[in-house]
């Protein structure tokens, strides 16, 4: 069956009508067309919808009408039968009509808006940009870091000890939560408690999954995406072994256990200076000396003659120079309390005898004085 192409013969479209006097505005003319044409498609299909609300109802009364006649005696009920008469009347006459309105379509030639239609429609509209949240305080750090800790312990261990990147996408895949910088603060504080107790391997190789973790938050800083949408584009762009990326990981990852283990000694150091802070607290006397500070403060002669147990205290090198140290030293600190002086002077009256005991009390008596 050949395909009729008369229909294409008669279209109008204003848009390309060109020809005009020069002294009429092309585009103003073109405009009124199109408008005065989607008046008249607008009152050609009122009086489309008008003719088929008139219709339906005359279908209606129709069919009442019907019903009513199955109901009675035809010969008995003339008026019934003239009112059926007119109705069917009327629907030729609404047939006739429908009639010409189809030949008025098909005589109107087609135009832009009736020749392209919508077959399917579609609205996009663009998400906003959810505001920025307010960042967070220290403290509020710290109680997020320890509610998640607390709530993922044993799968942030277990992601620590994968090796292949497989495993590690599939189980950040099946655990998509944990692709947060929590996870990345946890792992660095697990990696410097191994190097602290010299658990060298097992440090490095969770500063491995670290340096991934790490990467995955940069991959979505970079992209301005949710973490979670980077853990498949991390692996596969991973897996793929480009020299250059690789080297950055490496590099990163040799960087990493270096801060690692600069920080392991720090915290060391810090610990040892901590300890013996509380151990010289301990050994502290009642005027706040530490003994090993004084030891090492006092003169050569008093202090070999003091700490040897072969020492005689009435040789000369206990005398003056060895009494003299000690009230110095318990005045700056003032020790010579009621309690303190009196168990100093007992003191050196017994190591030192009368004669010393005397010297003490006129040392005092001179300091009192002056």
């Amino acid at each position: 069956m050949p395909i009729d192409y008369s229909k294409w013969n008669n279209i109008e479209i204003s848009d390309d009508e060109d020809d005009q006097h020069p002294n009429i505005d092309t585009a103003s003319l073109n405009k009124w067309r199109h408008e005065a044409r989607v008046q008249r498609m607008t009152e050609a299909q009122a009086e489309k919808d008008k003719l088929a609300r008139e219709r339906t109802e005359h279908q209606q009364k129709l069919s009442a009408v019907k019903e009513k006649l199955k109901a009675v005696d035809i010969s008995e009920d003339t008026t019934v039968n003239a009112k059926l008469k007119e109705l069917e009347k009327q629907e030729e006459e609404f047939r006739k009509k429908e009639e010409e309105l189809k030949k008025k379509d098909r005589l109107t030639p087609w135009n832009i808006d009736t020749l392209c239609q919508d077959g399917k429609s579609k609205t996009l509209i663009n998400r906003s940009k959810p505001a920025e949240a307010a960042p967070l305080t220290d403290e509020e750090k710290m109680t997020k870091q320890q509610e998640f800790t607390k709530k993922n312990r044993s799968l942030l261990k277990k992601f620590g000890m994968f090796r292949k990147y497989e495993d590690s996408e599939r189980f950040l895949s099946e655990h998509p939560e944990l692709a947060c910088e929590e996870t990345a603060n946890y792992l660095v504080l697990w990696c410097i408690d191994l190097a602290v107790e010299e658990k060298n391997d097992l440090m490095a190789h969770v500063s491995h999954q670290t340096i991934v973790m790490q990467f995955i938050l940069e991959l979505s800083k970079s992209l301005k995406v949710d973490p979670r949408a980077c853990i498949k584009a991390f692996f596969t762009r991973i897996k793929q072994a480009e020299k250059q990326y690789l080297d950055a990981f490496n590099d990163e990852l040799e960087s990493f256990k270096q801060r690692v283990r600069e920080r392991a000694e720090i915290r060391l150091e810090t610990a040892r200076k901590e300890v013996e802070e509380e151990e010289r607290q301990a050994r502290l006397g009642p005027g706040g000396l530490d003994p090993i500070e004084v030891m090492e403060s006092l003169p050569k002669a008093c202090c070999s003659h003091y700490i040897s147990p072969h020492s005689d205290c009435s040789t000369p090198c206990c005398s003056s120079v060895w009494l003299t140290f000690l009230f110095d030293n318990a005045l700056r600190t003032q020790f010579l309390h009621v309690t303190g002086y009196c168990r100093f002077r007992s003191r050196v009256h017994k190591l030192f005898g009368l004669r010393y005991y005397y010297k003490i009390y006129m040392m005092e008596e001179k300091e009192f004085h002056s």
